[in-house]
């Protein structure tokens, strides 16, 4: 788990670009973050759980 665990691959997880280039954001949390991130409310997308169960 702990190859796959960082915002990147939670389900929560939403890239938008901007102007300036993209913006990371939680939509369950509501703020900025960036990819390599780790919380403890990581909710992995679904093809993220079939590989960590391979």
């Amino acid at each position: 788990m702990k190859d796959f665990h960082c915002c990147a691959t939670c389900q929560h997880f939403k890239a938008e670009r901007v102007a300036e280039g993209r913006k990371y954001y939680c939509s369950r949390l509501g703020y900025e973050t960036k990819p390599a991130y780790k919380f403890d409310c990581w909710d992995p997308k679904e093809h993220i759980i079939k590989l960590m169960n391979k």
